[in-house]
């Protein structure tokens, strides 16, 4: 039993030191504003996002209420090689590919989508809480309707 205990005190004392010397992956700067809801909030909730877009674009029609899009992250988060050039997600400095490749997770996004920003700017609008068409507030609403679902069942 003190083997175990003494295992789990030098492992949790080493997860510092892991994440101080490169364990964790290291992400390239983002060159924009921050994100009003905290890249936290996007960290944790990027897919919900993009899924909330594609619902909006290929189930709705709906391409002028956009607020966020692949195109949208890569205003920011573009990666440029040596000549100054994007790299594209074949890269392995690609933005997304940082994270990805560290949670061994493969997005299938760029099968489709190209993986650089394109010249057309149209429709690239950041996320804004406080506004009833934002991407924050349709989240906000599906938690309120899920919870009275829930009220509901029970």
């Amino acid at each position: 039993m003190r083997l175990i205990l003494a295992i789990m005190v030098l492992l949790g004392l080493s997860l510092p030191l892991h994440a101080q010397s490169g364990a964790l992956p290291e992400v390239p700067k983002a060159t924009g504003e921050p994100h009003p809801e905290g890249n936290e909030y996007w960290r944790k909730n990027h897919m919900v996002l993009l899924r909330h877009d594609r619902d909006l674009t290929l189930r709705e029609g709906e391409r002028e209420e956009i607020q966020a899009s692949l195109q949208s992250c890569f205003d920011c988060h573009t990666v440029r090689d040596e000549a100054g050039e994007p790299v594209t997600v074949s890269d392995e400095r690609h933005f997304c590919r940082v994270c990805h490749d560290f949670a061994a997770v493969k997005p299938d996004c760029f099968t489709c989508h190209r993986s650089t920003p394109s010249d057309n700017v149209a429709n690239r609008l950041m996320a804004k809480p406080e506004e009833p068409n934002s991407i924050a507030a349709y989240l906000e609403r599906l938690k309120a309707l899920e919870a009275s679902e829930a009220e509901a069942s029970q």
